[in-house]
């Protein structure tokens, strides 16, 4: 069984990300249930997605990750890969974007909260321990790529490069095909080869 959390904002590609996690899996023949806690994400609120994968052939009882059994966090901010650090297993993976994307209320507050050091911190909560800590120069990815749209997809192949999540970016990207729209295959699959260049 492989346990996936997504955690990100509303507009950033969560659930889109996940699904297409999902779709790779069952061509491999796996049973697979997914789920969303969106909330407020279209004000800009947290939107978090689970992924639960029989890659062993199991059956999937249930679609939620529970606290400390994540085998792969990718969290799309750093904030929330703070909020969602909780539900990593042991010895699992954390991939995060490093750019910080304020919310309403600091942008209210006159008070932006620094990206840097949340991931500062994330990296000292981590250390010493099994858990695995990949930060993401998401900035850089997408100046590579082209477009920021295609970030969550680049997140995607990053985690899969960990070796993690028991697939491959060959099957990543045909899971990509069959679930963007036909516009955007050909921008999300060389956002992947650039992630994938720079892992």
């Amino acid at each position: 069984m492989i346990n996936i959390l997504l955690a990100g904002v509303g507009g950033q590609g969560t659930v889109l990300a996940a699904k297409v996690l999902a779709k790779a899996a069952q061509s491999k023949g796996w049973q697979v249930r997914t789920a969303e806690t969106i909330g407020m994400a279209q004000r800009g609120g947290s939107v978090t997605s689970h992924v639960r994968m029989g890659s062993d052939g199991e059956a999937v009882q249930a679609p939620l990750v529970t606290k400390g059994t994540a085998d792969v966090v990718i969290a799309f901010e750093p904030g929330e890969a703070a909020r969602a650090l909780l539900y990593l297993a042991p010895e699992g993976v954390l991939v995060t974007a490093t750019s910080a994307i304020q919310p309403v209320t600091a942008a209210l507050a006159g008070a932006p909260y620094n990206g840097e050091a949340v991931v500062s911190a994330l990296q000292q909560s981590v250390a010493g321990s099994t858990v695995r800590f990949v930060p993401v120069d998401d900035q850089a990815l997408v100046a590579a790529a082209g477009n920021r749209k295609a970030l969550n997809m680049m997140l995607l192949a990053v985690a899969v490069a960990q070796n993690r999540i028991p697939l491959t970016i060959d099957e990543l990207k045909a899971a990509v095909a069959a679930c963007v729209k036909p516009q955007f295959v050909t921008m999300n699959l060389k956002a992947i080869d650039e992630a994938v260049a720079s892992a």
